[in-house]
């Protein structure tokens, strides 16, 4: 682990160091291995006055070809059937995939290569702190101006904005499904926009989707980062930002360096404008969700973590 903590500490240091840039490219939203052997069988039967037997089929049954020694004076008799296991009469429990050749531990070395990465989250003191300030600004900042902005721009308006901001950033996305060598996604996403750039007037509409079911991919860079082999490294949380890992972190600055409004307005104080009214936009469009899941959830951090980590697990797999 101390290697491991060492190299992505560096990668780390690199993120932080490119914080500043990164807010301004990403927006400002606030939430916005191996089967372990199986000792089992083993550690049953190893012992000092245990003789190792030989076993052999018999009638259905299984026995040994010699008796095995016990701590008494008579030899006792190895005996098994289906997902028992005797020995002289203390019954001893086996699992059952030992009997039906394998294919059971085969499944379960699959089912095991399954599951979600442990969530490293070597730096949950800090990230603790700054996730209570991101929550702070989103319940004295972000919450009070998307309800206003709710009061004065209804939710059809919304949409249309937040498709013109979608279309626009159609690039990262394109590119990142050429990276990751998804073609179909890079058609779809080329298609989307140019349908929606001139039937979806500029954007505004979305009859890519409406009309002809054609849906966006949601690709990025810290995915492509994944599919490329990269781990994720440690959970980050960082001021005016959703959550991250340090991989995905370096993929919103790769993703901003190929933001088109990088090149049309190359005023940082413009971009931060449209990056906080974009942020200000999809919080009065998730107003109800984000509600409810404040008011559902205990334990805030923990459940934004696992959120967050298993989601970008299933993005890269996909």
């Amino acid at each position: 682990m101390g290697r491991r903590d060492n190299s992505w500490a560096g990668m780390g240091s690199a993120l932080l160091l490119a914080v500043a840039a990164t807010v301004v490219l990403s927006g400002c939203g606030t939430f916005s291995g191996s089967l372990k052997s199986d000792d089992t069988l083993t550690a049953g039967l190893t012992a000092p006055s245990v003789i190792a037997p030989t076993i052999e089929g018999e009638g259905g049954r299984v026995v040994t070809s010699e008796p095995v020694a016990t701590a008494g004076d008579e030899p006792a008799l190895l005996t098994a059937s289906d997902d028992e296991l005797t020995l002289g009469e203390q019954p001893l429990t086996l699992p059952a995939d030992l009997f039906d050749g394998g294919s059971a531990l085969a499944q379960k070395a699959q089912d095991t290569a399954d599951m979600p990465e442990e969530e490293y989250d070597p730096w949950e003191s800090f990230n603790e702190k700054m996730f209570a300030f991101n929550r702070g600004v989103d319940t004295w900042v972000f919450k009070p101006a998307a309800r206003a902005y709710m009061f004065v721009m209804p939710e059809p308006w919304q949409v249309l904005i937040s498709n013109g901001f979608d279309n626009i950033n159609f690039v990262p996305r394109l590119v990142n499904s050429l990276l990751q060598g998804k073609w179909e996604g890079a058609g779809r996403e080329l298609a989307r926009f140019l349908i929606n750039s001139t039937a979806g007037i500029g954007g505004l509409f979305d009859p890519a989707k409406d009309f002809w079911g054609i849906h966006k991919s949601r690709e990025d860079f810290g995915q492509t980062l994944g599919v490329w082999g990269n781990g994720p490294g440690p959970y980050l949380v960082l001021p005016f930002m959703e959550p991250l890992t340090v991989r995905d972190g370096i993929g919103k600055f790769v993703d901003g360096a190929m933001d088109p409004l990088s090149y049309v307005l190359p005023f940082i104080f413009d971009r931060l404008a449209m990056k906080i009214g974009d942020a200000i936009n999809e919080r009065a469009l998730n107003y109800d969700l984000f509600q409810g899941f404040e008011e559902s959830v205990i334990d805030m951090y923990s459940a934004v973590r696992h959120g967050y980590l298993q989601r970008r697990q299933q993005l890269i797999r996909e």
